[in-house]
């Protein structure tokens, strides 16, 4: 019998004890970036520093005039809507961190074998667009809708299963206003870069990247819950391989540290001077604004109360802390810990799943301070 699609595509597996990332693995990274955690000084992160995740290729789109969003399925008045006529709609701007539901996989052991994401896979963006439920309000959503599936331009094919990128959101999401969901077309006051989703692309606040369909290109509104492959085999967390598992959807408390001082190239281990320090980073939370902030010296052991700045109006995206710390001569580890409003905080010790995801264990940050003052 000659070879099928489902030969060329492998089951998820978790790595064997001791065993490196192998060239798949290294192929995803090369494809993929994380933010350089440096670029956690700016508010707002410039597109090109971002975090970027895309599970197949990037559609290419000489013209993006032939671009047709539709809306259909139990609706009264389906639509087809060129990139053109959505700018016509009033417009909404949101400031929101994204996150990839990976975020930290590749520090789990076993590792389940993927995109290795370290603590990077995130960023900020001012997001430019429509809000979903104008769109869904002039289509006229029948009694009996339950879902809303979102289909993306890219195609490929995963765990067997050839497929175009979908998702869906529970109708109460889709037209709800807090979150507000966009059908974005800007980021960063300019359009979207092809990466980020060129022409259109759906921005969930609050929720992990996984939801936030690019090169979007239809909405459909569904009379029964949505069963495709990223929905209800790829993003649950399952301990056991044949568990249903929890749905994947916001994102969990997190805070990361910009590494002070410079690094060493390979290690990436951090050299300061003793003296006066000041920490500082970002810190953000799906479930509930973000309420604390901690901070450890000494890996763990003591933690204290860092400065968090308000979050000026901005609550789907990341708030800045710092903490003055005074820096002895030696080895030091530093971690950052969030707490919200819901009562979620960061573990110190992760629990595992099969897929690495949602997993927010506090960051470390090797640190060497030199014995001299500078």
């Amino acid at each position: 019998m000659g070879r099928r699609i489902a030969d060329v595509s492998t089951p998820a597996r978790l790595a064997a004890p001791g065993e490196g990332l192998g060239q798949d693995e290294l192929a995803l990274a090369a494809r993929n970036h994380g933010l350089p955690l440096e670029a956690l000084r700016y508010d707002v992160t410039p597109p090109g520093l971002h975090y970027v995740l895309t599970h197949y290729d990037i559609p290419y789109l000489p013209d993006a005039t032939a671009w047709r969003l539709t809306v259909g399925g139990r609706v009264r008045h389906p639509l087809s809507l060129s990139p053109a006529r959505l700018h016509t709609y009033p417009a909404v701007t949101t400031r929101v961190t994204l996150e990839c539901a990976g975020n930290g996989r590749a520090l789990l052991s076993p590792r389940p074998v993927s995109q290795p994401w370290l603590v990077e896979a995130v960023g900020t963006a001012e997001w430019t667009g429509v809000p979903l439920r104008l769109l869904l309000r002039e289509a006229g959503v029948e009694a009996d809708a339950v879902d809303v599936v979102f289909t993306g331009a890219d195609h490929g094919v995963e765990r067997g299963v050839e497929q175009d990128y979908q998702r869906s959101l529970p109708l109460g999401v889709a037209t709800g206003g807090d979150p507000e969901v966009l059908v974005a077309y800007a980021m960063n006051g300019a359009p979207l870069p092809p990466q980020h989703g060129s022409p259109l692309r759906l921005v969930v606040p609050g929720w992990y990247g996984m939801a936030q369909v690019k090169w979007l290109r239809d909405i459909t509104v569904v009379a029964t819950p949505f069963t495709g492959f990223q929905q209800s085999v790829a993003y649950r967390i399952r301990r056991e391989p044949g568990e249903t598992g929890a749905p994947v959807t916001l994102i969990a408390p997190r805070a990361l540290l910009i590494p002070p001082g410079f690094p060493d190239f390979m290690s990436r281990t951090r050299v300061i001077s003793p003296g006066t320090v000041t920490l500082e980073g970002r810190a953000w939370s799906g479930h509930a604004p973000v309420t604390a902030v901690e901070v450890s010296t000494d890996d763990g052991a003591t933690w204290r109360p860092a400065e968090l700045e308000p979050d000026h109006g901005h609550r789907w995206a990341w708030r800045r802390w710092s903490f003055v710390w005074s820096a002895a001569p030696g080895d030091h580890v530093l971690s950052v810990r969030a707490h919200d409003g819901s009562g979620r905080t960061q573990p110190t010790e992760q629990p595992w799943n099969r897929g690495g995801f949602a997993n927010n264990l506090v960051q470390r940050v090797p640190v060497f301070c030199t014995g001299r003052a500078q």
